[in-house]
């Protein structure tokens, strides 16, 4: 069985999760890692987690524990 995702005007067809995360996933725009889980966007820019963004000079973001 498929399954289709829909995202900004585009639709994706797969057929497992696994595919659909690692096709649909964002990249830390720092360190270039897959964001699976929660990463953090910072003015349409995407990290993996605040450090990455303050190492890219995004102030004000702090990691949640």
């Amino acid at each position: 069985m498929t399954f289709e995702v829909h995202a900004q005007g585009a639709v994706h067809v797969f057929d497992c999760f696994s595919c659909a995360i690692h096709r649909m996933a964002p990249i830390c725009e720092h360190c270039r890692v897959q964001i699976i889980g929660q990463g953090v966007e910072a003015d349409g820019h995407w990290y993996c987690g605040a450090h990455c963004a303050r190492a890219e000079g995004r102030s004000g973001i702090v990691d949640r524990v």
